[in-house]
């Protein structure tokens, strides 16, 4: 158990039965009053993010994410299939989990996911890719941009990339950003 003076960017804490990532807290003092800690709090599961203010010494229930590496394997309905990599067990993440991180999915791509129990809350992919050009969109797809292009990679992501990227090369991406960084 922690104290509200404690909190720090990146911790967990847990309200209400609800898994908050603290972003941001600070200590507030007023002139004619009590101070307090004021805190920016997102949901783990909505992403949703929260103001919230606590007494200071305030008990807070602090949680540890136990943090372990899967591989992709396929979706399945309303699911992503990953491989505990070292387990070797299945586990089914939900859409809502994996977000837009599934323009970078393909079968073999490590993740590191958030788990607290059997619960995965957070999925974070390599912060660079090396994938496929499937496709390039011409100028009548997208209207002109210039000095660069649309493709789409065999995730199904659509990235601008320099001109001379062709349908078939391969290309490091950074999946943070979605920018192209270079053929390889």
């Amino acid at each position: 158990m922690a104290t509200s003076n404690q909190l720090n960017p990146g911790m967990t804490i847990s309200i209400n039965n609800k898994l908050y990532r603290v972003e941001s807290s600070v200590k507030v003092t007023v002139p004619k009053g009590t101070p307090f800690i004021k805190a920016k709090l997102k949901d783990l599961i909505s992403d949703e993010l929260v103001e919230k203010s606590f007494k200071l010494n305030q008990p807070i229930k602090d949680v540890n994410l136990i943090e372990k590496r899967l591989e992709f394997l396929y979706p399945e309905g309303e699911n992503f299939l990953f491989l505990d990599i070292v387990s070797l067990d299945q586990v089914a993440i939900p859409t809502q989990i994996v977000a837009n991180k599934v323009n970078y999915l393909k079968e073999g791509v490590e993740v590191k996911a958030s788990l607290y129990g059997d619960i995965v809350f957070a999925v974070e992919l390599p912060q660079f890719l090396e994938l496929m050009v499937a496709k390039t969109l011409s100028d009548d797809e997208l209207g002109s941009l210039s000095g660069s292009k649309v493709i789409v990679l065999e995730t199904g992501a659509k990235i601008e990339v320099p001109p001379f990227i062709e349908t078939g090369d391969i290309i490091k991406v950074d999946t943070r950003t979605d920018e192209y960084i270079q053929r390889v």
